[in-house]
């Protein structure tokens, strides 16, 4: 079992989002890359590709890739998809940030 969770509400949307793009590949990838306010950024990306040395994480059928990179810095985490005043957006509650911006899309360890 993994130790990132991928909930029902983020796997509601990318089956809302492979369905408006009407291709069943399509699996959710988040990565940590460079940058940000805070040192590190959260990306998000649909694609029907994965690595060899990804990992998966599935819920009701819909899949959530991480780069081995990206792992590391996710264990522990939620991936989430929220809807508030700050907009429509996936989010990453990360129990490794040491401190995360405003908008949470980036992130220090």
């Amino acid at each position: 079992m993994s130790s990132i969770v991928l909930t029902d509400d983020a796997a509601r949307k990318v089956s809302e989002l492979i369905t408006k793009e009407s291709n069943q590949a399509l699996m959710l990838r988040v990565y940590i890359e460079g940058g940000g306010c805070s040192g590190f950024q959260y990306g998000f990306e649909l694609e029907a590709d994965q690595n060899d040395d990804d990992t998966i994480v599935q819920n009701a059928g819909i899949k959530l890739v991480i780069d081995a990179l990206s792992y590391q810095y996710l264990l522990g985490s939620q991936v989430d998809y929220k809807e508030d005043l700050m907009g429509a957006r996936f989010v990453v509650s990360n129990p490794n940030a040491s401190t995360t911006c405003g908008c949470g899309a980036s992130f220090s360890v």
